[in-house]
């Protein structure tokens, strides 16, 4: 009682400046930390901030239980601790930076279309998608959104063509020399083709994942980009988002996602679900015809 009994005093003493200040200063540094923990639990940062906080405590319980030696040895690693944070965590630091580029208004992707052409586009990407599975080509479509992927498109073949369905399924053609690697699209123009992904570090992959999907998941691991999958094998269609492989997508439920994950309205999916049964019974009667 003497303690809350005294800081109400001193509060009641400070004026209101102090107040608001002192609320704004442990309100910002909450939503950092919210914020950071979020970002880490997506990638293998968790891993290495238990590894890092184990290494703290270590330091103490050693010197408590008089291991010199050791502990000489960890004090003296604490001193390369700013410089080892910087290179383990540099995917994660480059992913806020680049979020805090997203919030000062320099978006990129899907961010700087208007709502009609992410509409159109996801009905590119989509009917693409589905009428690869069909025919069960294999095919990576990874969907840009506010954070850049300058570094993967780089390791690919420099298009910069508007995206669309036959653009797609060319690209993804067993005979293009082009087929085994992803493309990127950007806006409404695909950006490069037969890019090479980062695999998936997760513990948590299981290891019938196959090297395309691991591709998507390390994709979204490390950036906030959609990933589109096509399994050679099976033709599944998967959609890898924030770390996490969603299985087994149709026609709707993939639109259904990737309109979620844009922003589209619900007025604007309603005018198109006429559209998008149409388009669906087409699909059906010329998949039956072939």
């Amino acid at each position: 009682m003497n303690f809350f009994a005294a800081w109400q005093k001193e509060l009641a003493g400070a004026g209101w400046t102090t107040i608001l200040s002192t609320f704004l200063d442990v309100f910002l540094v909450a939503a950092l930390v919210y914020w950071l923990i979020m970002l880490s639990k997506r990638s293998r940062a968790w891993h290495i901030i238990w590894g890092l906080l184990l290494f703290l405590i270590l330091v103490p319980v050693t010197d408590r239980l008089h291991l010199q030696t050791l502990n000489y040895l960890l004090s003296k690693f604490l001193y390369l601790g700013p410089v080892a944070i910087v290179i383990l965590f540099f995917p994660e630091l480059r992913h806020m930076l680049e979020n805090m580029g997203r919030f000062a208004g320099w978006g990129t992707g899907l961010a700087v279309l208007e709502e009609e052409d992410r509409s159109s586009l996801i009905e590119v990407v989509v009917d693409a998608t589905c009428r690869m599975s069909e025919r069960q080509i294999g095919a990576l479509v990874v969907l840009e959104r506010e954070g850049s992927l300058d570094d993967i498109a780089a390791t690919g073949t420099r298009l910069d063509a508007h995206a669309s369905t036959q653009l797609i399924r060319s690209i993804f053609n067993p005979g293009s020399p082009l087929h085994d690697g992803a493309i990127i699209i950007r806006g409404n123009r695909v950006i490069a083709a037969g890019c090479t992904l980062p695999l998936s570090e997760s513990a948590n992959v299981g290891t019938m994942i196959h090297t395309r999907h691991k591709a998507a998941l390390g994709v979204a691991e490390e950036s906030d980009a959609a990933v589109v999958v096509v399994s050679e094998e099976t033709g599944t269609i998967s959609l890898a988002l924030e770390g996490r492989l969603h299985r087994g997508l149709n026609h709707e439920s993939l639109t259904r996602r990737l309109k979620n994950l844009s922003g589209i309205s619900d007025e604007h999916r309603k005018k198109s679900d006429f559209a998008q049964r149409v388009n669906g019974t087409i699909r059906k009667a010329r998949s039956r015809l072939r």
